[in-house]
């Protein structure tokens, strides 16, 4: 029988399998049942460049829907790219989670503010 857990995995290895291909930073994101995380992520070096998440000062204080928060959080890391200026390249690494909810949110965060990946 096949459990959540080893489909998770199976999924998650199915996806970062492609982006490893890449030579691209990679957005990492990760979200758990409170909170929503991303990195950006340099693969060659094995270093963490930039990071944002829902436990930030300034977005924990505001009230809103998870999924307004992740969106906000996507705004905040893309803002942070633009301060650093790295260029365009990035692969969205969304582990084994479905695009779906606060993960879509949380890349349309991103690209509003003009981040293509």
């Amino acid at each position: 029988m096949i459990t959540k857990r080893d489909s998770n995995k199976k999924r998650s290895f199915r996806v970062r399998s492609k982006i490893k291909i890449n030579s691209n930073l990679r957005l990492s994101a990760f979200r758990s049942s409170k909170h929503i995380y991303v990195q950006v992520i340099d693969d060659q070096n094995g270093k963490t460049l930039l990071s944002a998440s829902s436990h930030d000062k300034k977005i924990q204080d505001q009230k809103a829907k998870p999924m307004d928060i992740a969106f906000k959080v996507g705004e905040k890391i893309g803002e942070l790219i633009k301060e650093k200026k790295f260029k365009d390249g990035f692969t969205f690494d969304r582990g084994s989670y479905l695009y779906h909810g606060r993960i879509k949110e949380l890349a349309k965060g991103i690209r509003s503010k003009g981040i293509k990946f």
